[in-house]
């Protein structure tokens, strides 16, 4: 049986077209008599033409009640109401998740989403094309463990979904075979759609062939009507889900008595290898690169390893820039293909360090994985390092008033290393910090979108902790954990203004520092 604490309470809405009052009044009725829900997923059309009562949460008058993730405009009209880039946080607490992708929230809930309507070969913000639909499948087929996700989001209808299940009284006006050969391959357990206006509930399909295919789970399709529609149509879907990782396979492959056969059949003609090669992707999916604008295209894909000739630009000065007349060169300790190493200026002891790329990303969700690959080489050499000097490393970054990549680097004596995540975790508490910790093994850009602040730590013992930052943050809360009497005892320390030294002891203490790390420099090597 699955374990009830994993159990997430998750509401879904048809096209809200503006009518943002209709429902987070609603949902905020439902949650004075059911508890607060985790999780809010938006498919159809967000906006409207009337635009007033979107004003107020914007400007942050009135709040979302629940954590919200949007898919992309439908119509060209609403495109303005959308950043050019992809995905991002459009006020607090709604986010759009982009044009197409694979989502994966904190708690492990795996969710595909694919944004616009079906432009066949044409491919712009508010259509998908089938190539991207082709790269969809193979971000999803491609991940380790895949046997399925949790949850497909689609504006469009999956073509002939009704075949063989409960009566349509209305037909859609524009169901995708796209769509249906997508909802084929991921096999999600739930498929949300929205646009045409209409409620409709399919009863379950298996995902296997009865008696000559390997069982499987199965899928349900609901199509949501728009909000607050005169006719009373069901728009908002809530339920419980226990993410399908901590299913086990009897209770995963549960099939409901009126279970019928797959509605969809395979179509070769737009068959995807699971092992096609595919570029460099983030976690909204199908971006041409790293740093620059994306509107979901599926092509000018790069073969594995490949990195742009030059790396990103900052629109303005940078003080971490490499390559900007910002930068402090004499802190700079050791310089990469793709990343360098800088002393801390007001580090937290002197062996405090920063890991930074070259080009401008602003965070770590942003960066291309050639950057990500020498980050982790830098922390393998710390590591090494500070280890030689009975020592171990946190790392962590702050996404938030900060507009470049930088990942604090900070030794803590080896004994304290079994003490981190308590301090961590006390100190989050006493601040209304929702400091979550995520798998071990969990890609950053799978779990929170490039757009969302956020605050991000690796502790000497493995665990990784995470909090999506909503609105006010303590710029200083990584510092102050770390400076806490249990750990460093530094807490004259907290503010890095006030452990200032002259610009000639931070050239000595740069010069030292380099001279140690030597011997543990890759690129000295």
């Amino acid at each position: 049986m699955a374990e009830p604490e994993r159990s997430l309470k998750v509401f879904v809405s048809g096209d809200v077209n503006g009518k943002f009052n209709s429902l987070f009044s609603r949902i905020s009725s439902i949650q004075k008599k059911m508890g607060k829900f985790d999780l809010l997923f938006c498919v159809g059309s967000f906006f409207g033409n009337d635009m007033s009562q979107w004003v107020p949460y914007k400007d942050g008058e009135k709040e979302v009640p629940v954590e919200t993730y949007i898919l992309g405009c439908n119509d060209d009209e609403y495109a303005q109401h959308f950043m050019e880039d992809g995905g991002g946080e459009l006020c607090s607490n709604v986010t759009y998740l982009g044009k197409s992708g694979l989502f994966t929230s904190t708690s492990g809930l795996t969710v595909g989403y694919l944004s616009g309507r079906d432009g066949g070969d044409k491919d712009d913000f508010s259509h998908f094309s089938k190539a991207d639909v082709d790269a969809l499948k193979r971000k999803i087929l491609n991940t380790s463990t895949f046997k399925g996700i949790d949850i497909l989001l689609t504006s469009v209808w999956p073509k002939d979904v009704n075949k063989y299940g409960t009566e349509l009284k209305q037909q859609p006006t524009c169901a995708s075979e796209s769509v249906a050969q997508l909802a084929l391959a991921v096999k999600p357990r739930y498929h949300f759609s929205g646009l045409e206006g209409i409620s409709y509930e399919r009863n379950p399909y298996r995902n296997h062939k009865l008696l000559t295919g390997q069982q499987s789970h199965v899928s349900r399709f609901v199509a949501l009507a728009h909000a607050g529609n005169k006719d009373k149509l069901k728009y908002l879907y809530a339920f419980n889900i226990v993410p399908l990782k901590y299913i086990g396979a009897d209770e995963l492959h549960k099939q409901p008595v009126d279970t019928t056969e797959c509605p969809y059949k395979k179509d070769f003609n737009q068959q995807t290898s699971r092992g096609a090669p595919e570029r460099n992707e983030f976690f909204y999916g199908d971006s041409p690169s790293a740093g620059t604008k994306r509107h979901g295209t599926a092509h000018g894909d790069e073969p594995p390893g490949k990195r742009s000739s030059e790396p990103p630009k900052p629109k303005g000065p940078c003080w971490f820039c490499l390559g900007s007349p910002e930068v402090e060169k004499h802190l700079v300790v050791s310089v990469g293909t793709s990343v360098y190493l800088a002393l801390a200026k007001g580090g937290l002891n002197e062996q405090h360090v920063l890991i930074l790329p070259i080009g401008h990303f602003q965070s770590l969700v942003t960066c291309s994985d050639d950057v990500l690959q020498e980050i982790a080489k830098y922390k393998a050499a710390l590591k090494k390092f500070y280890k030689s000097q009975g020592k171990t490393p946190v790392f962590f970054e702050r996404n938030f008033k900060s507009s470049h990549t930088q990942i604090q680097t900070v030794p803590i004596p080896k004994d304290k290393a079994g003490s981190c995540m308590q301090v961590f975790m006390d100190n989050a508490s006493q601040l209304g910090i929702d400091l979550v910790e995520i798998p071990e093994r969990s890609d950053l850009k799978e779990i929170v979108p490039a757009g969302k602040t956020y605050f991000y730590v690796e502790l000497p013992t493995g665990e990784k902790l995470f909090h999506s930052i909503k609105k006010n943050f303590p710029v200083q809360f990584g510092r102050e954990v770390l400076a806490d009497e249990v750990l460093l005892n530094q807490p004259d320390k907290v503010d890095w203004r006030n452990c200032a030294v002259s610009k000639e002891k931070e050239k000595e203490l740069a010069k030292q520092f380099q001279q140690d790390f030597r011997s543990f420099d890759f690129n000295a090597l």
